[in-house]
């Protein structure tokens, strides 16, 4: 059976679809800000020596990297109001994806502090910097560049998990495809674009943080021939 594209039904309903994909960025933006801070205090902390607080973060990375997402999206949607946290949709999977964010995150940075040279750090102390200035100008900058391909790859993941929101009515791109193509029975043509318009902002998020790498690469290189 032959199937053609039905262009009209995509002309009519474009802006509805730019409108959900940048509803989706803008989520998904708010929720990668506010997962690196929670994945950076939280790395600093499992890093750190209070045997509490260190065990407090294992259970939080522990319990947020083996639950499906889906499922804490609809945990804060649906069960924290009946505890008495009420956000509406749109703050509930911003809070849902920036905690699962900040799961991920501390590990992605963690791996990173675990990667900074102790000599390094060590000779931040021995020119008298306290350990808020080591940390600052010394550690951070290191984790950073240590950890930027696995965030690159966190953040692009992260965007995609935004077509969870339709779960929960946020009328991001994939809530308004479907809504789309259920009123004009066009699974296919309008499914095709909703992947399209994914990969178009996906493929030049993974070619940017790629050139970023390197960029920070270079950078690096620069600097220890310098110093060398």
């Amino acid at each position: 059976m032959d199937y053609y594209f039905r262009f009209g039904v995509i002309w009519a309903n474009f802006d509805k679809l730019l409108f959900g994909l940048a509803l989706g960025l803008a989520l998904a933006v708010v929720a990668i800000l506010a997962g690196t801070v929670i994945g950076m205090v939280c790395a600093f902390a499992a890093t750190g020596r209070n045997r509490l607080i260190k065990s407090a973060v294992g259970v939080y990375v522990s319990a947020i990297r083996n639950t499906p997402i889906l499922v804490i999206v609809l945990l804060v949607f649906f069960a924290l109001p009946q505890l008495g946290v009420r956000l509406d949709k749109y703050q509930s999977f911003a809070a849902s994806l920036a905690v699962y964010a900040g799961a991920y995150l501390t590990e992605v940075f963690r791996a990173g502090l675990n990667g900074v040279p102790l000599g390094v750090i060590d000779a931040g102390r021995a020119i008298w910097l306290t350990g808020l200035q080591v940390a600052a100008y010394v550690t951070f900058p290191i984790m950073m560049r240590n950890s930027l391909p696995a965030m690159g790859t966190t953040f692009i993941s992260l965007f995609k998990d935004t077509s969870l929101a339709s779960v929960v009515t946020v009328q991001e791109l994939m809530f308004s495809g479907q809504i789309i193509a259920a009123r004009n029975f066009q699974y296919f043509t309008v499914y095709t674009l909703t992947a399209i318009l994914y990969f178009s902002v996906g493929y030049p998020a993974a070619i940017f943080v790629r050139w970023l790498e390197r960029l920070s690469a270079r950078g690096y290189s620069r600097r220890r021939r310098r110093h060398a």
